[in-house]
């Protein structure tokens, strides 16, 4: 039930950038890792509000910061891993080599 909740969310906001349209079905598991992944990432951002609410030093929020860049890395390294093994995977063996050009045009974006 919450996954499909997620999902009418996702489709608002979807209204409102430059996505692809395309979709993808996730597994529970895949679901519930990234979730929880972003659901820790999201407190640790709440952590730095509440820092910057109290005044804390600036070396000690750079370094709350610098965590919360280091999880989303973590979390595109884990999303970048099942993509390749399943969506670009599964268009190759279908005979779809685009998906290989947006592979790339992809990983160049994210290594901006």
């Amino acid at each position: 039930m919450e996954k499909k909740k997620a999902q009418e969310e996702q489709q608002e906001q979807e209204m409102n950038c430059a996505c692809s349209h395309k979709t993808k079905e996730r597994s529970d598991k895949e679901y519930q890792d990234l979730m929880n992944r972003l659901k820790r990432i999201e407190g640790q951002v709440r952590g730095i509000q509440g820092m910057l609410q109290k005044d804390a030093y600036c070396a000690d929020v750079l370094m709350q910061v610098a965590a919360v860049n280091a999880a989303l890395n973590s979390f595109n390294k884990a999303l970048l891993a099942n993509h390749v093994r399943t969506c670009v995977a599964d268009n190759i063996r279908e005979g779809n080599d685009e998906v290989i050009a947006e592979l790339v045009i992809l990983l160049q974006k994210l290594m901006k």
